[in-house]
């Protein structure tokens, strides 16, 4: 049986994901979803969609949807979810967990990949993150939590931009871009968002991105001053097209190592193990593609805070140029460390 994707909902409070989440639920797409919310309360999904009898965890709403809370952990409500699906009890063809505002996607991401039992039944597809255009900036210099959520996404959507003028949209594009610069930004109208953008964008399975896009990991190459530079591009404001923009000397940021010589298995590995021990916490997500010394086959690799894993990928094509990259997005990680470590791990 084929693994239940899973999509994590995320974003600051009042960014628009209870509306996203009613149209997910209410919408005739012809799919069957189930979702999983994080707290139950008023402000969350509204009970006029919803005929609830409080004492029963999961409701099946009138599209064929289904909705549960999490009263214990998300581990033993996803295996429930999992039981109660092979049994028969429920229909569904894939879950949305929507965390609470305040929260850090990170361990519900880990979730998946710890646990083994979860890891038979569901595959994370990717993590979105709402951002309310008209509280965003405050939002983002205040609160660690809205920076940590930008960090994690695979795909972020803008909301309430009918509220603001271009030209700070723009601004907040930009810098959302600087803290994230892998995920697609999108801007939505009242949580309206075309189902093919919220499901199926294999934000995890690194392979199967490579396959739609082979060019994922050389995306924005444009941007590379980003990359590189990061750290002074907004104090000079050289590469700003906002000058109004470089107060935001934000702690999530994003930088790229990258590499045309192979890189040693053992030593790359010994590395990468002692930084995660270390700053594991503050690293939300990091991915690449690696070139490893006596591997004809890409290797692809990701990670969330601590937890990181690699998969073999396709052969390297006859021509094509072998390159290792990797894409580090946290919170003030040491870039010069980090980049001079994995220097050291050329083969």
């Amino acid at each position: 049986m084929s693994l239940i994707p899973a999509t994590i909902l995320t974003g600051f409070l009042g960014s628009g994901k209870t509306t996203l989440l009613k149209r997910v639920l209410s919408e005739a797409h012809g799919q069957k979803i189930a979702v999983i919310e994080n707290e139950f309360g008023a402000e969350n999904i509204d009970n006029d969609i919803l005929v609830s009898d409080t004492q029963e965890q999961i409701i099946q709403l009138s599209n064929g949807c289904v909705c549960c809370t999490i009263r214990e952990d998300l581990r033993s409500t996803l295996s429930d979810l999992a039981q109660r699906r092979r049994k028969g009890e429920l229909d569904f063809e894939r879950i949305v967990i929507e965390t609470t505002g305040l929260a850090d996607p990170g361990p519900v991401a880990q979730t998946f990949f710890m646990d083994d039992e979860v890891a038979e039944s569901f595959q994370l597809d990717s993590i979105l993150t709402l951002v309310d255009a008209v509280h965003a900036n405050e939002q983002l210099d205040t609160r660690q939590e809205a920076r940590r959520q930008v960090g994690f996404a695979d795909q972020i959507f803008i909301s309430k931009t009918d509220l603001v003028k271009d030209e700070a949209i723009e601004a907040l594009s930009h810098r959302l871009k600087h803290m994230n610069p892998r995920a697609p930004q999108r801007r939505v109208h009242f949580g309206e968002v075309p189902i093919a953008e919220v499901f199926d964008l294999k934000g995890f399975n690194l392979n199967a991105k490579l396959d739609i896009d082979p060019d994922f990991l050389k995306a924005d190459e444009g941007h590379d001053h980003h990359d590189h530079d990061h750290d002074h591009d907004h104090e000079h404001g050289e590469h700003c097209d906002h000058p109004h923009h470089h107060h935001h000397d934000d702690d999530v940021k994003s930088f790229v190592f990258r590499t045309s010589k192979p890189l040693s298995p053992a030593k790359l590995e010994d590395f990468l193990g002692a930084i995660v021990q270390v700053y594991g916490p503050k690293m939300l997500r990091y991915k690449g593609v690696l070139c490893l010394k006596g591997s004809d086959r890409k290797v692809i690799f990701q990670g969330v805070h601590q937890l990181m894993g690699s998969d073999l990928g396709p052969k390297w094509a006859p021509g094509e140029a072998k390159e290792s990259k990797m894409v580090f997005i946290g919170i003030d990680l040491p870039k010069e460390i980090l980049l001079q470590g994995l220097e050291g791990c050329i083969a």
